[in-house]
């Protein structure tokens, strides 16, 4: 049965796209289905080809999507192999790549997953179930230097060194294994004031988590470059960020492919070899109105880019 799926700022990625109905899109982070849906919608004689590693989301999306036939494509895969994927589906450019980089509601509800810090279940947190690393071995096996630079650089969390050396302090007496003990540990690093913020207190370090267990910003680095080598001229490329770091990451990766010239500004002509592959559409990210994030409060923190290959 395909849980409840709301997928964020949908009309401003169909719209970032600029579908045509012949053409070849890529979903590179299918989770449930919602974005691919209304992409195949509007798709006639055009191809989708949905990616995730999570074999519960190709197998819910697939029956989500399965009255758009042979329209769509499912794989199981990082995004960041889209260049392998696509060859051998025999694809060369495609006209969009879509990729939403949040956790979808159905693994952040689904209490075995470990993404959630409102829910005890064991400390897991990967996307691929098959991938050897947990948020468990992270925990309980890495120094507390190590987790101190996981909290601060994944997380931006300013009580990084406290909580690390809690966790530390906490798993020499036994092993940290369920979620909330690890957010009792977290919330026991903290003052008071900090645990009377409207955010979840724990919320900065299981994003860290998440992000360190799934090797998230690497493989979007590596994604955004693959998803930007495969656009043909006018292709159209949108991400959607949910956080700063990873919303840095998308500006310097296009502004790289934009105004990428090295040479010093005095000098009259290019000669250090640029050559600009891409444009903004979007100077500024695309955020939720008032009426989205009131519908889906999770939707609150979203940033879309659309970038163009020229």
């Amino acid at each position: 049965m395909v849980g409840k799926h709301v997928p964020v700022l949908l009309q401003e990625c169909l719209e970032g796209l600029n579908i045509a109905p012949g053409g070849v899109y890529v979903d590179g982070t299918l989770g449930r289905g919602g974005h691919s849906q209304a992409i195949a919608e509007r798709l006639t004689t055009g191809t989708l080809i949905g990616i995730d590693q999570d074999d519960a989301a190709i197998r819910e999306a697939g029956e989500r999507l399965s009255p758009y036939g042979g329209k769509v494509k499912l794989v199981q895969g990082n995004f960041r192999d889209m260049t392998g994927i696509l060859r051998e589906l025999g694809i060369g450019r495609v006209n969009g790549v879509l990729l939403d980089l949040g956790v979808s509601s159905p693994q952040l509800d689904d209490g075995s997953r470990g993404f959630s810090y409102v829910s005890d279940a064991p400390l897991d947190m990967r996307m691929d179930r098959s991938s050897p690393v947990t948020a468990r071995d992270i925990v309980n096996g890495r120094s507390e230097e190590e987790l101190r630079r996981i909290f601060f650089e994944y997380g931006e969390e300013r009580y990084s060194r406290a909580i690390a050396a809690a966790i530390v302090r906490r798993r020499a007496e036994r092993p940290l294994e369920t979620t909330l003990e690890l957010v009792d540990v977290i919330k026991s690093a903290m003052p008071a004031a900090a645990l009377r913020e409207k955010q979840h207190p724990a919320k900065r370090c299981f994003q860290a988590l998440r992000i360190a267990v799934n090797d998230e910003l690497e493989a979007l680095r590596d994604g955004l470059e693959a998803a930007m080598d495969a656009l043909a001229p006018g292709g159209r490329l949108c991400v959607i960020s949910f956080h700063s770091l990873e919303d840095r990451i998308v500006k310097n990766a296009i502004r790289a492919r934009e105004n990428g010239c090295t040479c010093p500004p005095e000098f009259p002509v290019c000669v250090c070899g640029f050559v600009k592959t891409m444009k903004s559409v979007t100077r500024k990210p695309i955020t939720p109105d008032s009426g989205e994030t009131a519908d889906n409060p999770r939707a609150r923190s979203a940033k879309l880019r659309v970038a163009e290959r020229l």
